[in-house]
C-alpha cells in the first residue's frame, strides 16, 4: 500500500504552493484565491490553542497579549518581496504578540515558555529571531519564535504543521516599531520593508539607537556612534522629515472595539478608521474574506484581544497612534541632552 496522504487545509501543500506561485506572478485564479483562503482561514485553530496557553500564562501579570491574522494584501507583497518563499512554509500566517514592560520581564518569560510540556515544536534555535542582541538595520527590535502546531486527536490532523509566530517586544520597543507602520500609512515610504525614501529609515533606525540606549541599556542598529552624533543626525533628519511633528498632529481615532470580541478594522485613505466586532470568529472571519476581495485596496485587519484596551495597545499603528512614540523619544533626547536628568 501506499503512504497515505495526510489532509492539508486549501487541498494540498502543492496546491496552497502553486496558488501563492499563480499570485505572486499576476494571474491567481478565484481558485487559488479559495485555496489560500482556506489555508489562512486553518491557522485559526492554531491561534487559538497558543493564545490560550499563553493568557493562562500571563494570568496576572502586566503583560498584553494579543492574536492576529496576518492580511492577504501583506501576506501577497511578501511573495512578491521574497520570490523564492513558498507560501506553504510561510510562518507568519497566524501571529500572537506579547508586550512587556522590560527586557528582563521578556526573557524570564520567554525562558519559561521555551520549557512548556505540549508536543508543539518550535523550529528555530534561541537566537535565530533575537533582534534584540542583533537588531536589524532598519532599527527593528523584538524577539521571535516559530512553533509547528502537533497534536493526536483525529480532529486535529488538518492543521498539524502549520506554523505560527510568536512575537515578544517591549513596551519601548512596540512604540517605535509602531511609529514605523504609521509612516506606511501617512507617506508613500515603508521603512519596515527598506522601501522608498531612505531618509525614513535612516531616522527610524537612528531613533531605535536612543531608545535602546536610554530606556534598555542597549544598542541599535548604530552601537558605535557617540551619544551626541547620534542625537544630532536624527535631529538633522526631523528637521527635514517632520516626522516627530506630524506623529504629534495625528488625530488619534477614538473608536473603541468591543471587549470579547472579534474586531476588524478597516483603514480607510481619507485617514478615517471603521471598526465591526463579532461575537463568533467564524463569523468575523468571512466578513473579513468578504471585505478583503470587494477592496482589494483597503487596509483591512482581523484582530482579538481581552478587552479594548488590549486591542488599541497591541494594533495601535491601526488607530494612526504614535503618541508613545513621541513622548519615550522626546524624553529620551532632552535626556541625552542633560546629563544630570
Amino acid at each position: 500500500m501506499g503512504k497515505e496522504i495526510r489532509p492539508f487545509p486549501g487541498g494540498s501543500r502543492s496546491r496552497v504552493n502553486r496558488a501563492g506561485d499563480n499570485v505572486r506572478h499576476g494571474y491567481g485564479t478565484a481558485d487559488d484565491l479559495a485555496a489560500i483562503d482556506e489555508w489562512r482561514a486553518a491557522h485559526k485553530v492554531v491561534l487559538n490553542t497558543f493564545q490560550a496557553s499563553l493568557r493562562n500564562r500571563t494570568s496576572k501579570r502586566n503583560i498584553v497579549v494579543a492574536q492576529r491574522h496576518k492580511r492577504r494584501n501583506t501576506i501577497f507583497n511578501k511573495l512578491l518581496r521574497q520570490p523564492k518563499m513558498e507560501l506553504s512554509r510561510m510562518d507568519d500566517i497566524a501571529g500572537c504578540r506579547l508586550i512587556f514592560e522590560s527586557v528582563e520581564d521578556l526573557n524570564r518569560f520567554r525562558e519559561g515558555f521555551h520549557k512548556a510540556r505540549f508536543k508543539h515544536k518550535r523550529k528555530n534555535d534561541a537566537d535565530k529571531y533575537n533582534y534584540i542582541k542583533k537588531p536589524k538595520a532598519t532599527g527593528y527590535r523584538g524577539i521571535h519564535d516559530v512553533y509547528s502546531y502537533d497534536v493526536n486527536s483525529k480532529n486535529g490532523e488538518l492543521h498539524k504543521g502549520l506554523l505560527v509566530e510568536i512575537q515578544y517586544r517591549t513596551l519601548v520597543q512596540h512604540a517605535w516599531a509602531t511609529a514605523v507602520e504609521v509612516i506606511g500609512f501617512i507617506t508613500e515610504n515603508q521603512p519596515k520593508f527598506q522601501q522608498g525614501d531612505k531618509r525614513y529609515e535612516c531616522c527610524m533606525a537612528l531613533a531605535s539607537e536612543i531608545l535602546a540606549r536610554y530606556y534598555e541599556d542597549g544598542f541599535g542598529p548604530f552601537p558605535d556612534i557617540e551619544n551626541d552624533v547620534l542625537i544630532s543626525q536624527f535631529t538633522s533628519l526631523d528637521n527635514e522629515l517632520h516626522l516627530v511633528r506630524n506623529f504629534t498632529g495625528l488625530n488619534s481615532t477614538e473608536s473603541e472595539a468591543t471587549a470579547n470580541r472579534n474586531t476588524i478594522l478597516i483603514f480607510r485613505p481619507d485617514g478615517e478608521l471603521e471598526t465591526h466586532s463579532y461575537k463568533e470568529a467564524n463569523d468575523a472571519l468571512k466578513e473579513l474574506f468578504r471585505l478583503e476581495k470587494e477592496n482589494p485596496l483597503l487596509d483591512v485587519v482581523l484582530v482579538k484581544a481581552d478587552t479594548s484596551e488590549e486591542i488599541r495597545m497591541a494594533f495601535r499603528n491601526y488607530f494612526s497612534d504614535a503618541k508613545d512614540f513621541v513622548r519615550l523619544l522626546t524624553a529620551a533626547i532632552e535626556g541625552f541632552g542633560n546629563p544630570n536628568a
